[in-house]
């Protein structure tokens, strides 16, 4: 897939930003606020389970500008595909979006996906006409699975979910660069700006991350920070990059100097 330059689409929707952030484990609602706006987002991820969808009681809900925000509902904490087919129903029911970033979880330990929960959800959830963003591991096979299945995006982990140990197998990645007819998206595992400029430097279509922002000593700056290193990361992608060599080579040439 040629990665588009300027704009990030899928599901028939345009977006500017490629950085996704999440809305969980904030100190409060509103530095949560704060940290979304400064990070440019234009697409803010909600748990479904874990929101209250009662609107007649505070919830995070009042603090995400749906005028300035596209909400992205997921499915986080479902072990199985029904749950999560459950929830991303309910989510679209009560009117959040039929836009769904999918997960299935394996464990509770490693939270690694199930990918074959995860690939039945996705069929079940394309033929209900959702949007479907799988969050995977970062197995190409499973990534062209998951295309072929209708998946409008591929969502391969960097690394475990809150470790924060950045890209742990860009080859990874680049694997599934080289054959995504979607975009793709890295999700999870991203501890600091480098580990997001890595990611879009190696070409990926934009970051999510919710823990290295939300828990950061500063989690305001730190999404300026994050929103400044896709900036970079994709601008360096597009540049691209000059080859690395073993050894020196001078910045300015010998030839026609004065001996």
């Amino acid at each position: 897939m040629a990665r588009d330059g300027g704009i990030l689409r899928f599901g028939g929707r345009e977006f500017r930003s490629r950085l996704i952030v999440g809305t969980g484990k904030y100190p409060d609602f509103q530095t949560m606020e704060k940290a979304l706006a400064a990070s440019g987002a234009e697409i803010v991820t909600v748990a479904v389970r874990r929101v209250n969808l009662d609107r007649t009681q505070e919830s995070l809900l009042d603090y995400v500008d749906l005028k300035r925000y596209t909400l992205l509902p997921n499915t986080a904490g479902c072990y199985s595909a029904e749950e999560a087919v459950k929830y991303a129903r309910l989510a679209r029911e009560v009117g959040m979006s039929e836009m769904v970033k999918l997960e299935v979880i394996g464990d509770q330990k490693t939270l690694f996906p199930d990918n074959e929960e995860l690939l039945a959800a996705t069929k079940t959830l394309v033929k209900d006409g959702f949007v479907v963003l799988p969050y995977t591991n970062d197995d190409p096979i499973m990534a062209k699975k998951l295309q072929d299945a209708g998946a409008a995006a591929v969502m391969p982990l960097g690394a475990p979910i809150g470790s924060g140990l950045g890209l742990r197998n860009p080859h990874n990645i680049r694997i599934i660069l080289e054959s995504a007819r979607v975009p793709v998206l890295v999700d999870a595992g991203v501890g600091t700006a480098s580990d997001a400029a890595v990611a879009m430097e190696l070409g990926c279509d934009g970051v999510l991350m919710n823990t290295a922002i939300a828990l950061a000593k500063d989690p305001v700056k730190m999404a300026e920070a994050m929103r400044k290193a896709v900036e970079a990361g994709r601008l360096a992608y597009e540049a691209g990059r000059i080859a690395r060599k073993s050894y020196a080579s001078a910045s300015t040439s010998m030839e026609g100097m004065i001996e």
